[in-house]
């Protein structure tokens, strides 16, 4: 999400006589764009400031802004140059992007500039992002902004405010104008996808989540979807059949479980029980068979009992998911959790606890991968691999990375590939057709 803004931010700012620079040294202006999921984000942000101050001795008239969810959150403490030990010239929240240009005056004017406000209708629906940092192939459209399933854990609903869904006709024409720009593949993003709804103030008709992707199934058979993120209580099996029925929607789903307990998931507010995500599960494999599934994981949460921790070592196994993103909880001011519960795991415990999370799905990974030797797969090739120019890599439908001789395969390029090895995190194998 915050690749798909900071593309917002290059349109911006291009379209009023700046250009990009991959040297950070040469440019006038740096923006940070930034995220306050964990504390470690934060941290790095942090960490990346104090090293940029150097360059301002270079260039007096640099100007330093942070963006995003951490400039929201932290809002003035952020122009507190005392309290730091660094300047920041620009907070700017991310619905306040389109003033960047008039933020900009005011910061060559030396004076601080500062947009934190919250929008209940902002999208940029009709901003062109600028692909700055694109490879080509492989791109991010924004379907909608906002949260509000407030779970205990998460600062998004305060920092990205209200949901708010772009007009469905936006969403075709982007993807449209992406593939006939050579772009293969799109990926769908919101803070939960599902909740995606517009509702056509002329007819009364309300486009949902499902029929808005098997809309952007028929721009091209070409064009590959993925979509991020899914919340497990409003996966339904509507939008399984949607990518049961249209092959170039891809066969992986992130499904975030959190935690295997329902006890923890409740202290979450997460508004599902340990038996309604296998529910979900169960219905992703009898609908879409062999889909690839992908989760997120929550280690220590507060008041994580050993039993309650077994209990997500448990459904790893039992759902077998192929990738996972593993997380030691991190406390977020103003939060629910924060203000009702303690984080009373200690920090050994947690890294304990999260190092066993990391070590099964390591296994069900490889696991995972093993299954596809001697299968052949269809790879959408997205470049060189990263270590050898002699290879290409790709991405196959259900999301895994395969690395195979190039053979003068470009970008772009759908190739069918004959798996015949494996590590944990990629496959490796052959091309079968020219």
């Amino acid at each position: 999400m915050n690749f798909s803004d900071s593309e917002i931010v290059a349109s911006v700012m291009t379209d009023n006589q700046y250009v990009t620079t991959e040297d950070h040294q040469l440019a006038d202006v740096i923006f940070l764009n930034t995220c306050s999921i964990r504390d470690n984000a934060e941290q790095k942000v942090m960490n990346r400031l104090k090293q940029l101050q150097h360059l301002r001795k270079k260039k007096p008239g640099l100007i330093i802004g942070v963006l995003g969810c951490m400039a929201e959150r932290l809002k003035s403490s952020l122009l507190e140059e005392n309290e730091l030990g660094m300047r920041v010239d620009m907070v700017v929240g991310p619905d306040a992007y389109r003033d960047l240009p008039q933020l900009m005056l005011d910061a060559e004017n030396g004076h601080k500039a500062i947009n934190i406000i919250l929008s209940a209708e902002e999208t940029y629906a009709d901003i062109t992002p600028v692909r700055y940092a694109s490879n080509g192939v492989s791109a991010f459209i924004s379907i909608m902004r906002g949260c509000e399933n407030f779970c205990s854990y998460c600062v998004v609903p305060f920092t990205r405010g209200k949901e708010r869904s772009r007009d469905p006709q936006t969403i075709v024409g982007e993807a449209r104008e992406l593939f006939e720009a050579g772009y293969r593949e799109i990926s769908l993003l919101g803070q939960n996808v599902n909740s995606y709804r517009w509702e056509n103030e002329e007819s009364g008709l309300v486009t949902g989540f499902p029929e808005l992707i098997e809309m952007m199934a028929k721009v091209n058979p070409l064009l590959r979807l993925r979509f991020a993120t899914s919340h497990p209580k409003d996966m339904s099996d509507q939008l399984l059949q949607v990518i049961a029925s249209n092959p170039n929607i891809c066969k992986a789903i992130h499904l975030p479980m959190q935690s295997g307990s329902t006890s923890v998931l409740k202290r979450m507010n997460r508004k599902y029980t340990r038996q309604d995500y296998q529910n979900r599960i169960e219905a992703i494999r009898r609908i879409i068979p062999g889909c690839a599934i992908s989760t997120d994981i929550i280690a220590g949460f507060c008041g994580e009992t050993p039993q309650e921790h077994n209990q997500t070592l448990e459904m790893m196994e039992w759902a077998a998911f192929d990738f996972a993103f593993m997380f030691k909880y991190s406390e977020r001011e103003g939060t629910l959790a924060a203000k009702k519960y303690t984080d009373d795991i200690p920090e050994e415990v947690k890294s304990s606890r999260l190092q066993e999370i990391i070590k099964l799905q390591q296994k069900l990974s490889l696991k995972s991968n093993k299954k596809d030797v001697g299968t052949v797969v269809e790879v959408l090739v997205e470049g060189p691999s990263k270590r050898s120019p002699d290879f290409v890599s790709g991405r196959s439908s259900h999301n895994k990375v395969v690395v195979f001789p190039g053979k003068g395969y470009k970008p772009g390029d759908y190739v069918m590939v004959k798996v015949t090895s494996c590590t944990a995190a990629t496959l490796l194998g052959d091309a079968i057709d020219d």
